[in-house]
């Protein structure tokens, strides 16, 4: 990688800087990386070198989808130190991940979730956010397990965005969740236009928000159903996941309010969603962030590995990082 200059408040001649990060992560784990640093035209006093966890969030507003970026974690990996003329150094760092972090990524491919870790280098009183890299982030293998049973149910993953705002009644600890939508599978296609799917992850398991777009009847209008589920980290290869999830549209789509257990996992029949709003971020209507891939009766897996990107997501990647390449 080549070191990105940083010409804003430390001017030309001043240090450059380059964050590496080693490899996807998992919610809940630790990222690892080294940030390179190399010395101006001067000696410079570091205060801090600082990352931040970025996403690229959405909030809707009536009709228009407001986006903005929220830092949503935040680390201060060295600082205290002279950086000479010429000097290269190098940090070497590893912070944690938060649990509730969205995923990036199905079986290698991209979801439409953007997140970044941007760089803060502190000097003698100036800041300058200078460098920003993007962050992978792959499923737990209890979020796999899901939403793979959702594809060898028939239903085709449609797309992935992050919604400001908390979901109510939740242990929700980060600003804005994940909204993970599927078209649903042949035999609930009566009963609904489309499901998604918000994991909230903890180190003692996780909650599963289901949110389905009822069809209307005859005599009633097409609503909006929550439920929720709590599953644990431990026991993901003793589930039949398929009957598992199978089972939990069957009572969304019944939409049974009492709260219940079900073969071990928590199920409360309540709970809607909060909007948020952006941060004095910018806005933007139109569509979401589109057609990710296409999962088939086959599972979550083939679909992912044999579809193509949506051409709308690749730009949400391009806007968020543009202007940070060399």
């Amino acid at each position: 990688m080549v070191f990105k200059k940083l010409l804003g408040s430390l001017g030309v001649g001043g240090p450059t800087v380059d964050t590496v990060l080693d490899g996807p992560v998992l919610p809940g784990s630790m990222l690892t990386g080294h940030v390179r640093l190399r010395g101006g035209k001067a000696d410079f006093d570091v205060e801090h070198v600082t990352l931040d966890f970025e996403a690229r969030v959405e909030a809707e507003r009536g009709d228009e989808e407001h986006h903005g970026t929220v830092v949503f974690d935040r680390h201060t990996v060295a600082g205290g130190f002279r950086l000479a003329a010429g000097e290269e150094r190098d940090v070497p760092f590893a912070v944690p991940v938060p649990w509730e972090t969205p995923v990036t990524e199905l079986y290698g491919r991209p979801v439409g979730t953007v997140l970044g870790v941007r760089t803060e280098l502190a000097i003698a009183g100036a800041r300058d956010k200078g460098d920003l890299d993007p962050l992978a982030v792959r499923p737990l293998p209890v979020q796999e397990a899901v939403l793979d049973a959702f594809g060898r149910l028939g239903f085709g993953l449609r797309s992935a965005d992050l919604e400001l705002g908390h979901i109510r009644g939740s242990g929700q600890r980060l600003p804005f969740y994940q909204e993970i939508e599927f078209a649903p599978a042949p035999q609930y296609a009566h009963a609904v236009n489309e499901v998604e799917v918000t994991f909230l992850a903890a180190p003692d398991g996780m909650e599963v928000v289901l949110e389905a777009d009822k069809r209307g009847g005859l005599f009633s209008a097409g609503h909006d159903v929550v439920t929720r589920f709590h599953v644990a980290h431990h026991d993901v290869a003793e589930r039949d996941w398929t009957a598992e999830v199978d089972s939990w549209m069957r009572q969304l789509v019944e939409h049974h309010g009492a709260r219940q257990a079900h073969h071990g996992v928590r199920h409360e029949g309540h709970g809607i969603h909060h909007e948020g709003h952006l941060p004095g971020g910018g806005h933007r209507s139109g569509p979401g962030m589109g057609t990710v891939v296409a999962a088939g009766a086959a599972g979550v897996a083939a679909g992912v590995v044999g579809g193509l990107v949506a051409a709308e997501v690749v730009d949400e990647i391009g806007d968020f990082f543009e202007g940070d390449e060399d």
